[in-house]
């Protein structure tokens, strides 16, 4: 990177834009957070779920802290990641839309409760029933430290991925197909 493509600003809202605009470099696999218990549940799409710790399992969750997925979170303790697989944008967008609230968010959604209570999302790359360990507030959102109480994996191996602004599916056998086609003829190359 040379000194022309380096941008100093300082205008905060200037900064706060550009800052976004990096992040969107990022692509980050899609889930969705799901909260509360009977019929008093929420979700939310997330990309900001990463793994914290394998010895113990642990894994971290930034939601923001006004959003009604983190109060129900924050008061009983327990939610669930919904890791979506390529076939779910629209389940992505659905948990994404301000017009749904609550539980309209999971109508006509085949889903189940966890043992905690906590709804889970049935078809779904893998699901994970957490615990809270511990939330940590910074500044609009709140770090959500969750240890695991129960997971199920899919034998699917397809993923979907949020990437400048656009969801982007992964498919396994197909992307595998791709790589191969495109390293053959790199490898006659040399």
């Amino acid at each position: 990177m040379g000194k022309s493509d380096i941008h100093l600003v300082t205008d905060n809202d200037e900064i706060e834009h550009q800052f976004r605009s990096v992040m969107r470099r990022l692509a980050g696999g899609v889930s969705i957070i799901t909260a509360g218990l009977e019929h008093d549940i929420t979700g939310m799409t997330v990309t900001s779920l990463t793994s914290l710790s394998a010895s113990p399992p642990r894994l971290l969750v930034s939601v923001n802290r006004q959003a009604s997925s983190f109060a129900l979170i924050e008061r009983h303790r327990v939610f669930g990641v919904n890791i979506l697989g390529s076939d779910q944008q629209e389940l992505a967008s659905r948990f994404s839309n301000g017009r749904l609230r609550g539980p309209q968010r999971f109508d006509g959604i085949p889903w189940s409760a966890g043992t905690s209570g906590v709804p889970l999302l049935d078809n779904s790359l893998a699901t994970i029933e957490c615990q809270v360990e511990e939330i940590i507030e910074r500044h609009s959102h709140g770090i959500i430290v969750g240890s695991l109480l129960s997971f199920d994996l899919s034998p699917q191996l397809s993923g979907l991925v949020y990437w400048n602004g656009e969801y982007i599916e992964i498919k396994h056998d197909l992307d595998l197909d791709l790589l191969a086609e495109i390293s053959i003829p790199l490898a006659h190359v040399r």
